[in-house]
């Protein structure tokens, strides 16, 4: 296929902050076979709305069906990783997901006919290829980073990870195997640039003692010297020299850079690495993805406030410390909403920003449902978080001039989960993010926190009506 540059100069991007999200200008296709499925896989990349994040989506399966490239949807991390949702799978999505984080495309459909993308060969420069073929534009919404509020480390076995806060993302790593070999450290702070000059074209490596092993586990099935490089004792097998002197420590930052896209935002940290793999980088991408929910209440002094002042207790976000606003007061939720007593679950909404809502729920032993769930061990039902969620997220839809005075209903829920459970006095946080808004319905991402603990997450899909 024919290559182009990319849609505006690369050192433009280098003097530029995108500040705005990007997705691909057009589609592009590739083929190939899986690294290790081998099985033959035709791929194609699509533009894609705002908000919509990298999606793989499966056109050989009926309905074809679209997994979201997030951090709770990883399922395994042996050799490569996986993410999936029920029998929906996708493996070795690393490579791909690498690609858009390093050129800061944000959204984009990956379409394959098999369930692993096409290994190539063995680096990440075939996407790199495509990216630069179909080109990058820019979108009207807000590109929206997560910034490292607090410092985070992972063991995981050998591997030892950390993240400290940064203005950029910088990725230090050391790599070596079991026994001290072949070791190397390199360190990069990431742009396009320095992606594509120093990390894109590093192919994935592997030990021929590992070889049997692989086999044996069902992997490697399409792996050989066109995609992938051998080191046996102090030999290098390759069917082409080494690309970089030290190509093995950067392709496990390569690979860094596609787990940490699973957080779903642009990353700005820096990350120090020894010894990395895909188990230890998700689980690294799990805590950020913690921290990122978490609200930080923040301490107040304890002395009379101004007289023009008004008491408030002041929330913050960890991603962006914008103090408390009592954005919507009940008067005016009884407004909007149609719900009453008692099944009204927010009784605040303290922050809109954009397609984000944050609100509140104060969760009393007055609550009618404690009466029965239970008597002798109060907790709050499980649904009714989830009620909160869908009501929370049908307020970010009716604020909407075009859909007021509708009514917002509750379709369906995935990837619920309840984590810990919700008592008299907690005070609920419910945090929303639409990620789809198109004509009726409406998709949207949800927590509940107490604390600044994660007790209860969704995906909620509603249908705006009108009232009869």
């Amino acid at each position: 296929m024919l290559f182009r540059p990319l849609a505006f100069p690369l050192i433009e991007l280098l003097n530029h902050v995108v500040s705005q999200q990007q997705t691909l200008r057009e589609s592009v296709s590739f083929s190939g076979v899986g690294l290790h499925s081998g099985n033959r896989v035709n791929m194609t990349f699509l533009p894609a709305p705002p908000n919509t994040g990298v999606r793989f989506r499966r056109v050989d399966l009926e309905g074809k069906p679209e997994l979201e490239a997030r951090i709770e949807n990883v399922c395994d991390t042996t050799r490569s990783t996986t993410i999936g949702k029920g029998n929906l799978r996708v493996h070795t999505v690393e490579h791909i997901l690498a690609t858009f984080a390093g050129f800061e495309v944000d959204n984009a459909i990956v379409e394959l006919d098999a369930n692993e993308p096409p290994i190539g060969d063995g680096s990440a420069r075939p996407y790199c290829q495509m990216v630069e073929e179909a080109g990058v534009t820019t979108q009207p919404e807000r590109r929206d980073a997560y910034r490292v509020a607090a410092p985070l480390e992972v063991d995981l076995g050998e591997s030892s990870l950390a993240a400290f806060p940064h203005e950029k993302l910088k990725i230090s790593c050391t790599s070596s195997d079991k026994h001290g070999r072949f070791t190397q450290f390199y360190s990069v702070e990431m742009s396009p640039d320095t992606w594509k000059r120093d990390l894109a074209s590093a192919r994935t490596f592997c030990f021929f003692e590992e070889i049997e092993y692989l086999i044996k586990n069902g992997l490697i099935k399409g792996g050989s010297l066109e995609n992938a490089v051998v080191i046996r004792d102090d030999a290098v097998l390759t069917t082409e020299p080494l690309r970089f002197q030290d190509e093995f420590v950067r392709h496990k930052i390569l690979d860094i850079v596609g787990d940490l896209a699973l957080l779903g935002r642009p990353l700005q940290g820096h990350v120090v690495a020894i010894k990395p793999s895909h188990s230890a980088n998700c689980e690294l991408t799990r805590r950020l993805d913690a921290q990122m929910r978490k609200p930080i209440v923040a301490a107040q002094a304890f002395v009379p406030p101004p007289a023009a002042a008004t008491a408030k207790q002041t929330v913050l976000l960890a991603d962006n410390p914008a103090p408390e606003v009592a954005a919507i007061e009940i008067a005016d939720l009884l407004k909007i909403l149609p719900h009453r007593y008692p099944f009204l679950m927010v009784d605040k909404v303290i922050r809109i920003e954009g397609n984000k809502l944050v609100a509140i729920k104060n969760v009393t032993i007055n609550e009618p449902f404690f009466q029965g769930h239970f008597p002798s061990h109060p907790v709050m039902p499980g649904v009714l978080q989830l009620e909160a969620m869908a009501q929370a997220a049908g307020i970010l839809m009716l604020k909407q001039a075009d859909n007021a005075g509708k009514i917002a209903y509750f379709m369906s829920a995935e990837s619920v989960k309840w984590r810990k459970p919700v008592r008299p006095g907690d005070r609920l946080v419910i945090e929303v993010e639409l990620t789809k808004s198109r004509a009726k319905i409406g998709r949207a991402k949800g927590t509940c926190s107490v604390d600044g603990d994660v007790v209860s997450e969704a995906e909620v899909t509603f249908m705006l009506m009108e009232k009869e």
